[in-house]
């Protein structure tokens, strides 16, 4: 203890000493931290580029992303470890919601039952969902139609407008025809509001044989999916920052309906994407 008192410093030896510890318990807790930290280092690595185009997505989607590269790499990570790891360097994801009224639903036009609130949805093109979100601009507010397939969860049409007039709605609409092309029998599903009720959209719906189904109370949970599906864009997709122009709010939403339909993993479809299923039923 003579040097101790010299310098001010105890020795190894005397500090495990003083905890009751050996050496040989020092260096393995020692090393099997460094083990740690590298194990730690190469997941947030992994982390990072996986959310190179997901951002803000979860834990568990992570997992289910990462588990094979995880067990090519020799990192024995499961889905808590990889929680904690996240939870140690601030990386989880924080949700976020910002409200905006887009639905006028007091209106002069006749609004439809709705026929899917009982209906056990078995294939993709059974039922479309269709929703209005915003995006803020720097000069204001360019609002996103949304039409979602409500068995893959795939968007198949979209359209982003400078206003909630009807255009939009209709363009989105347009576009699902062509690109998911669905047999008869569709049933669309909406809210109430005018842009949905009006006879121009109205009879599109027809003319194509497509059944009209809406909401019939003010609960989101009558349109559950398509509402999710906007919190998905907005939170994990960065649609919900103000962007410079109406120009750069559709590039980024093009990314991100791209990315949001091939890689995005949804615990509802098992783990796959909606292109996945989308292709493999329809």
């Amino acid at each position: 203890m003579e040097k101790t008192r010299h310098t001010g410093q105890a020795s190894l030896e005397q500090a495990c000493q003083c905890y009751g510890m050996h050496r040989d318990a020092y260096y393995k807790l020692t090393q099997r931290k460094q083990r740690q930290e590298s194990i730690a280092n190469q997941v947030l690595e992994l982390v990072k580029e996986e959310r190179i185009e997901q951002a803000r997505v979860g834990t568990v989607k992570l997992y289910k992303a990462l588990k094979g590269t995880f067990e090519m790499e020799g990192l024995k990570v499961g889905r808590d470890k990889l929680n904690d790891i996240l939870r140690e360097h601030n990386m989880l994801v924080k949700r976020k919601r910002s409200p905006c009224k887009t639905t006028d639903s007091y209106h002069r036009f006749h609004k439809y039952k709705n026929l899917v609130k009982d209906m056990v949805v078995t294939r993709t093109n059974q039922v479309w969902v269709s929703d209005i979100t915003y995006i803020r601009t720097i000069n204001g507010f360019c609002y996103l139609a949304l039409i979602t397939d409500m068995f893959s969860r795939k968007i198949v049409g979209y359209d982003i407008s400078d206003s909630l007039e009807l255009a939009g709605c209709l363009r989105a609409l347009k576009r699902a025809l062509r690109t998911a092309r669905p047999a008869a029998g569709l049933v669309h599903h909406s809210d109430r509001g005018i842009q949905y009720c009006s006879n121009q959209y109205v009879n599109e719906l027809k003319k194509r044989g497509i059944k009209i189904s809406m909401t019939e109370e003010s609960h989101c949970y009558e349109n559950a999916i398509a509402d999710r599906v906007n919190g998905i864009l907005k939170d994990e997709f960065h649609l919900d920052q103000t962007f410079c122009s109406k120009r750069s709010a559709s590039e980024a939403t093009d990314n991100a309906i791209n990315i949001y339909n091939s890689k995005r993993l949804h615990v509802s479809l098992g783990f796959k994407t909606p292109n996945m299923v989308f292709k493999n039923i329809a």
